[in-house]
């Protein structure tokens, strides 16, 4: 995979993701590929990389401002920020207009386990027109919740948001809100979501997939929003995600049916 620098439409930073590209002669489908909470953008290579080669697709993996830690002297532009979903759309761009005539642009695919999976969500309520489909796996939907059931992201979650959940300081809270999937019923509903979550995730309670599909559902019931709570625990199989993108880019077969609505 090569380095490529895309310039922020919002800021004007310079940010860096990853990127693969296969030899055909032929548009092909890209994957874009998101990083988990504690990663950044080298994190899903490995896991990644074998099946777009497998497949003959191309593989995008943006930063979009690393990770959401502590650490991290840029924690508060993480976390499902304005700029980081921005530098993911920014990435996209740049890779359809760099390899025009060479991108399929009716199969742009997003993928992302637990903090990929909460930016999975985040992204299909804020660009639900860019993905063909979003496969989003143990996601964080709602991060004032969360940061009361894991102690062992709380203070990392609270560098992200500004500090901690207050419900008398609305500024605060507003900042929760925003960066949670829980607040955009009605944009991701407008997007092809697949949300697999496991019953026994000890990480990140499979609730947040059950409390954000039901929210949907409860008032968009034709929307093609589709939850599996499998028999597992805080785990992305990657073989299923990229068999239900490979089956969707064919158009065969009802793909709608691999996951249970």
């Amino acid at each position: 995979m090569r380095e490529i620098s895309v310039r922020s439409s919002i800021d004007g930073s310079n940010e860096i993701s990853l990127f693969h590209f296969p030899e055909s002669k032929v548009k092909v489908p890209i994957v874009v590929g998101l990083h988990t909470w504690s990663a950044e953008r080298t994190n899903q290579i490995a896991m990644m990389e074998p099946f777009v080669k497998n497949l003959g697709w191309a593989l995008l993996l943006p930063e979009f401002r690393g990770q959401n830690l502590v650490s991290n002297p840029r924690a508060t532009e993480a976390c499902g920020s304005k700029l980081a979903k921005q530098d993911i759309v920014d990435a996209v761009d740049f890779i359809v207009r760099e390899y025009a005539g060479k991108i399929d642009e009716s199969n742009i695919f997003l993928l992302g386990g637990s903090g990929g999976g909460h930016m999975g969500c985040l992204m299909a309520g804020y660009k639900p027109e860019l993905w063909k489909a979003v496969s989003s796996w143990c996601p964080i939907t709602d991060l004032a919740k969360w940061h009361r059931e894991n102690r062992n992201y709380s203070d990392h979650i609270a560098a992200c948001c500004g500090g901690v959940p207050d419900d008398k300081n609305d500024a605060r809270m507003k900042e929760y809100r925003y960066r949670s999937p829980i607040s955009y019923i009605d944009d991701i509903a407008r997007a092809t979501i697949y949300i697999s979550h496991g019953r026994w995730d000890k990480s990140v309670p499979f609730t947040h997939s059950y409390e954000l599909y039901n929210t949907i559902y409860a008032k968009h019931p034709n929307a093609n929003v589709y939850l599996n709570i499998f028999n597992g625990g805080h785990d992305l199989h990657y073989d299923q995600a990229f068999a239900l993108f490979q089956k969707i880019a064919r158009n065969t077969g009802n793909a709608k049916a691999e996951l249970t609505k």
